[in-house]
């Protein structure tokens, strides 16, 4: 039996950085972390830049589907801002979110990064970008 709705999830985020927005990307992830810190309901997030490979990392832990409506709510500029400077190589859902979730995660353009994304279950949920 699958139990929506009542768990921790954790996102998991692989971002590819555009040629020559490394600072402008920066810039916008340190205005999104600084947001989402004060006024966000994430238990934690942490992002991870590897300059060198010009790959950014991002890590989000929330209580469960509600407190991602609530993010997607209240930082949608944020993350429109950051989205302007990257693309999603990858985006790894641990836990199970409602099914409303999953399906914007899933849907083309849908919240939180643009593109295709097709869920994949594997033990948790696995959204990768198309």
């Amino acid at each position: 039996m699958t139990t929506y709705g009542n768990g921790a999830l954790l996102f998991r985020n692989t971002m590819r950085i555009a040629d020559g927005h490394l600072d402008a990307f920066k810039e916008a992830v340190d205005r999104a972390v600084s947001f989402v810190e004060e006024h966000a309901p994430q238990l934690m997030v942490n992002v991870y830049v590897d300059e060198e490979r010009m790959l950014a990392y991002s890590f989000q832990l929330y209580a469960d589907s509600d407190a991602v409506r609530t993010h997607w709510r209240l930082s949608d500029p944020y993350i429109k801002a950051v989205m302007e400077h990257c693309t999603v190589e990858r985006f790894d859902v641990y836990g199970t979110p409602d099914p409303d979730i999953t399906e914007a995660l899933a849907r083309p353009g849908g919240t939180p990064t643009p593109g295709d994304r097709v869920p994949h279950f594997t033990g948790f949920v696995r959204l990768a970008a198309g």
